[in-house]
């Protein structure tokens, strides 16, 4: 795809009639988005407004027919590519991602409009089993319709935060192909956490817990996932293992729980341990 970012890259009216092209059709937003990172990346948020805003008028329409995701997406991109080239730091702006994510959940943004009452008197006539579910929830006393609210917004801005680290990566991967070849590798395998910054997860985590902000609490958990997806990419790299081990990698990381409990475990670890700095020491 560098040959599409070398051709946005030619002027702004190029990378506009893209992002707004990308954001008006259904499951290309992500392009879109992707186009506006690269413009802030590359040139920073006041001369990349004009294609920030053709992604997100269109993505705005969609979230007037219900579909909050793809505006979502693009100011959450648009948020951590700012914070990326100001800062220089992958782990900043994920953490500054997930705050930003989280807030979107607790306003309410992803909840279908009208509520998810609707939605689940829906589930409840196509699934006779969803409905017993429920009416036992609801017989034990809860109110099964803030707990759609709950699931709805979380699922959805957890999938929102996912695109827009997917986005921003993508974004960056662009820069560094057009002006700094195989920078985006050495910085994707050297991403890792410093201990101050994985302190300042815990605690958002545990705040979230203890003030009934789920949202928080999963989302700032996002941030040392990626870092730990780093972690792989950087020991493969490192050993020059075959690319049929990030094949298997994602493989399972999409498919079972506890490789994702792992490579959070991994991750955590690593802030303390820096496994890659070792083994490139003993290499």
């Amino acid at each position: 795809m560098l040959p599409v970012a070398r051709w946005l890259m030619r002027g702004t009216p190029y990378a506009v009639g893209a992002a707004a092209l990308a954001s008006v059709v259904p499951w290309l937003f992500w392009f879109g988005a992707a186009i506006a990172a690269l413009m802030t990346l590359r040139r920073g948020l006041a001369p990349a407004m004009p294609v920030i805003l053709a992604a997100a008028l269109p993505a705005g329409w969609w979230w007037t027919q219900g579909d909050a995701i793809p505006l979502a997406t693009v100011l959450l991109v648009t948020l951590m590519a700012s914070v990326l080239r100001a800062r220089m730091r992958w782990s900043e702006a994920l953490i500054v991602g997930a705050l930003a994510g989280a807030g979107m959940v607790q306003l309410g943004l992803f909840v279908p409009p009208g509520g998810a009452g609707p939605l689940l008197e829906q589930v409840r006539q196509n699934s006779a089993e969803v409905d017993r579910m429920l009416t036992e929830f609801a017989s034990q006393g809860l109110d099964t319709e803030r707990l759609a609210v709950l699931l709805i917004g979380g699922v959805t801005g957890l999938i929102v935060l996912v695109a827009a680290v997917a986005c921003l990566a993508l974004a960056r991967s662009w820069q560094a192909g057009l002006y700094n070849p195989g920078g985006f590798r050495e910085e994707f395998h050297g991403l890792r956490m410093a201990p101050k910054e994985l302190a300042v997860l815990v605690v958002l985590g545990v705040i979230g817990m203890l003030l009934g902000i789920p949202a928080l609490a999963m989302l700032s958990w996002v941030p040392l996932l990626v870092a730990g997806v780093a972690l792989v990419h950087g020991f493969i790299g490192l050993k020059g293992m075959n690319g049929l081990w990030l094949v298997a990698f994602y493989v399972l990381l999409i498919t079972t729980w506890p490789m994702i409990l792992i490579v959070l475990l991994l991750a955590f670890i690593d802030t303390l341990a820096d496994f890659r700095g070792r083994l490139a020491r003993s290499d």
